[in-house]
């Protein structure tokens, strides 16, 4: 298998046919036509369905691209590991959707400052598959948030230790202890599958609260703007309240002791040519966070 035929793979699907792959990898529109009959010959399938326009993979076709890019993208990394050039290429990263997500674009711009070859791609999904993705080598790095069952082959680091506060409008706040308002007042839930909507409910429950639910969100950001509107309360991260317009709300701390998030990244146990290079993107993560961030522990070293 040749990897030019996986980059011209990867060319059509970026460019959405087969001229313009040709113009994006500098051969003839003929010449990717035979690589791609070349490559179909090789593996035994057909990749594409080239009734339609533009052509489509197939099944066997979306298989094929992923194994390209983890081909491809574990090429470079040995390519970087023996040639010494460890801030070149490509860092694949990944991240749920998570309040914190806010970070990544100034931390990304951070890193290309001290790594001004380097390439960054993101990608956002679930927790599951960017454990996985990381594992398998797809990915070099992702954020993710504690108590997860992480594989063998890959390790957790975390860069932010946060409080969670209970925040009401003013004028639901006023002299009510923090249970009397949850039992009490409106209450926006956060309702996602996600490590802090159970760590908010597991509290609520060992509070023996009821709350007085008058909408459910999947995003933190909404149940922002619900409660500085004035709709209800709610329980949010610290992360969520650097906005001018969370000042006007009254804050408090959620859980007795006040409980915690951690968020952090998860990349392969063994070492790799990218190591240093994530060990960098953890501190910059980890100081942008503040008072809250959390320094690398036992980091490897190299990049």
């Amino acid at each position: 298998m040749d990897t030019r035929q996986l980059r011209t793979l990867m060319a059509i699907v970026q460019h959405g046919s087969f001229g313009r792959a040709a113009e994006a990898v500098h051969v003839t529109p003929s010449a990717v036509s035979q690589q791609m009959r070349a490559l179909e010959d090789e593996l035994g399938t057909i990749l594409f369905q080239r009734s339609s326009r533009p052509p489509t993979l197939t099944a066997h076709g979306l298989q094929v691209l992923d194994m390209a890019r983890d081909i491809l993208h574990r090429e470079e990394e040995a390519r970087a590991a023996i040639t010494g050039h460890r801030v070149a290429g490509t860092l694949m990263l990944g991240s749920v959707r998570t309040s914190a997500l806010g970070l990544l674009p100034r931390t990304i711009k951070d890193m290309r400052v001290h790594y001004p070859q380097l390439k960054i791609n993101l990608r956002i999904s679930n927790s599951v598959g960017l454990i996985a993705d990381v594992a398998a080598g797809r990915l070099d790095a992702a954020v993710v948030a504690e108590n997860l069952a992480l594989h063998q082959s890959v390790r957790w680091s975390p860069f932010l230790r946060e409080p969670l506060w209970l925040i009401t409008p003013r004028d639901m706040a006023t002299g009510r202890d923090p249970a009397t308002l949850l039992a009490t007042c409106p209450f926006v839930r956060f309702q996602s599958p996600v490590p802090l909507a159970s760590l908010i409910d597991t509290e609520l429950a060992q509070m023996g609260v009821v709350t007085q639910d008058v909408a459910e969100m999947d995003s933190v950001a909404s149940i922002m703007s619900c409660v500085i509107e004035g709709m209800g309360i709610s329980v949010v991260p610290d992360i969520a309240l650097h906005r001018d317009e969370a000042d006007n709300l009254v804050r408090l701390p959620f859980g007795n002791p006040q409980i915690h998030r951690q968020i952090g990244l998860i990349e392969r146990s063994r070492s790799s040519a990218r190591a240093g290079v994530i060990t960098r993107f953890h501190d910059i993560l980890a100081t942008a966070c503040g008072a809250y961030g959390v320094p690398r522990k036992g980091a490897p070293e190299g990049g």
